[in-house]
């Protein structure tokens, strides 16, 4: 669930996240207002969720792994979702699924409930009548993530500052979720809250 604050942002508590609407030709606008905190970021068509973002169609025709502005963002389709307009931090990537229950469980022997993006997203996007299973890789906005020679991949701290943004311009009517994510690992340690706004602008720009 998400927060209106006086600058007309909506902020989502640390380890939560939220669902909502995006039409084609607005401009999500995506802050870190503390720094270093990630964000992940899936979307399906509004009359048809079995059009999805794609991980592997957009680093595909991208041609790169690290997405930016100018970079668009393809559903399974190969229709275009998003285009980044704008991004003061300039490292995002589909490199790593939505933390979850299991992750936590396989990868940090995690024993009990721990809060996860895969279920902040799945809670989210129940009231549009999306199952778990319908969610893919997101988009891993303002993480880290390094690949080695040998193809490792590691996790580093974000890049992002406090007041990073990025800006995703719609190409068609979204159902989007958002996430402040709950990994302590992606995040340096800590948990923090992400600001989103959603702006109109001209298609031109």
């Amino acid at each position: 669930m998400s927060e209106t604050h006086p600058t007309g942002c909506c902020r989502i508590p640390p380890q939560s996240g939220v669902a909502f609407r995006l039409r084609a030709s607005e401009v999500l606008r995506i802050k870190d207002p503390f720094g270093e905190q990630v964000a992940d970021l899936f979307a399906f068509a509004e009359n048809d969720h079995g059009c999805s973002l794609s991980s592997g169609r957009t680093i595909d025709y991208a041609s790169k792994i690290y997405l930016t502005t100018g970079d668009v963002l393809y559903a399974n389709d190969s229709r275009p979702m998003f285009r980044i307009l704008e991004d003061s931090v300039g490292r995002h990537d589909f490199l790593l699924t939505p933390c979850s229950q299991e992750m936590f469980e396989i990868l940090y022997q995690h024993k009990g409930h721990h809060p996860s993006c895969f279920e902040n997203l799945y809670r989210a996007f129940e009231e549009y009548g999306i199952k778990p299973g319908q969610i893919g890789t997101t988009f891993n906005v303002f993480m880290n993530v390094v690949v080695g020679e040998d193809g490792t991949v590691k996790v580093k701290p974000p890049l992002s500052r406090a007041g990073g943004f990025i800006e995703l311009r719609a190409e068609m009517n979204l159902i989007c979720g958002l996430t402040a994510c709950s990994a302590e690992n992606s995040n340096n340690g800590t948990f923090k809250p992400i600001d989103y706004e959603i702006l109109r602008r001209p298609c031109n720009e």
